[in-house]
């Protein structure tokens, strides 16, 4: 029972740190509430778990490639550049009428949130990284049915840091001023941007100076 607490606790660790799912979350949390929050990081479980497998076939050392890592970039890029302006743009639009309801299709908010972890590379050096050696370890001590409850273990320790992120941010969008939520909602767009441009900078360094 330790090994799945410290499994989970993995999988928290790693939803923690600030990148582009958490500002989407943080985004879609203050102008829609806990469900467009929640369906971005199920979107972006969505891709993880496909990372996991493409791990655990052996596959994802394909995505290697520079070409294909320069693809990510640039569609990560494309992705993260146009969610982050949508958002800026969409900032003005916060009023305090609208605080109580959103309108924010989660539809789109699980696409969005797919898109943004399928298209990080970032996410395959980790998956590839972390989850490749946790599966070369358990492989060698544990059975198939062992390896797939620590996996399970690392996604729902995802799964509770979105739940958490989503419950955060649909309660500042209560409590606080529409002119602080359009406020973070500036700040969630401006940061998507900026991981959109180091995605674009990489795909330039990979495709020109690689």
């Amino acid at each position: 029972m330790n090994t799945i607490f410290s499994y989970i606790f993995l999988g928290l660790s790693l939803s923690a740190p600030i990148g582009p799912i958490n500002a989407a979350q943080l985004d879609k949390g203050i102008r829609g509430g806990f469900w467009p929050a929640w369906f971005v990081g199920l979107g972006a479980i969505s891709a993880d778990i496909i990372y996991m497998l493409l791990v655990y076939f052996g596959v994802i050392h394909l995505l290697e490639a520079p070409f294909v890592k320069a693809f990510l970039w640039l569609f990560g890029f494309f992705v993260l550049v146009y969610t982050g302006i949508e958002s800026i743009r969409d900032a003005g639009q916060l009023t305090s009428s609208n605080k109580q309801g959103g309108d924010v299709s989660l539809s789109k908010s699980l696409l969005s949130g797919f898109l943004m972890s399928l298209s990080n590379p970032l996410s395959i050096l980790f998956w590839l990284g972390i989850y490749g050696s946790i599966l070369a370890k358990a492989a060698n001590e544990y059975p198939l049915k062992q390896l797939l409850i620590y996996s399970g273990a690392i996604v729902l320790g995802i799964l509770l840091w979105d739940v958490t992120m989503a419950t955060a941010s649909s309660i500042f969008r209560r409590f606080m001023t529409a002119r602080v939520l359009k406020a973070i909602s500036m700040l969630s767009g401006l940061s998507l941007v900026g991981f959109g441009i180091y995605f674009g900078v990489q795909a330039f360094f990979l495709l020109f100076w690689h």
